[in-house]
């Protein structure tokens, strides 16, 4: 795309907040090897926000490379604590090996690399590759992200 001679502008998207609470089964646990690894996630309304500015001045916004996160870095352990206080039922975080992760999803029947993607969400954060909060919806929307917290109040 850079080589191509075209204008453009890279919005990296952190995992988004709308999934966290999907994340916890039945029993009320979140299950996965995210060990006290930490991600920043993003509300998708503030990505779409920092889109609508980037579309509507693409050329303040050309080769630019853009990290949209939210304002918080968690572990799953404050997910879990987050979404108890938003929702009234108790969710834990329990830290999955590789081998139980996999044995835990294999029961749905998913083909291998729909197995290897979900494993990998949690293996990704526990590397903290995704723990820095960046301020870029900030630079390009001239408004703080959502945290965690304000978007599952606001979600209704």
């Amino acid at each position: 795309m850079k080589e191509s001679g075209m204008r453009w502008t890279f919005l990296r998207d952190s995992f988004y907040q709308d999934l966290m609470p999907h994340l916890a089964g039945q029993d009320g646990v979140i299950r996965g090897p995210a060990g006290e690894g930490r991600f920043v996630p993003v509300a998708r309304a503030d990505v779409a926000r920092s889109a609508a500015a980037v579309l509507a001045d693409p050329a303040e916004h050309a080769g630019a490379t853009y990290e949209l996160t939210g304002p918080q870095s968690l572990d799953m352990a404050d997910v879990a604590r987050i979404l108890s206080g938003a929702g009234g039922k108790q969710i834990l975080f329990h830290n999955e090996t590789i081998e139980e992760a996999y044995a835990s999803r294999a029961v749905f029947g998913a083909p291998d690399w729909q197995l290897d993607a979900w494993v990998s969400t949690y293996t990704a954060i526990a590397s903290d590759a995704m723990s820095q909060v960046g301020n870029h919806v900030e630079i390009i929307t001239g408004t703080p992200p959502m945290s965690l917290g304000e978007f599952l109040r606001t979600a209704g």
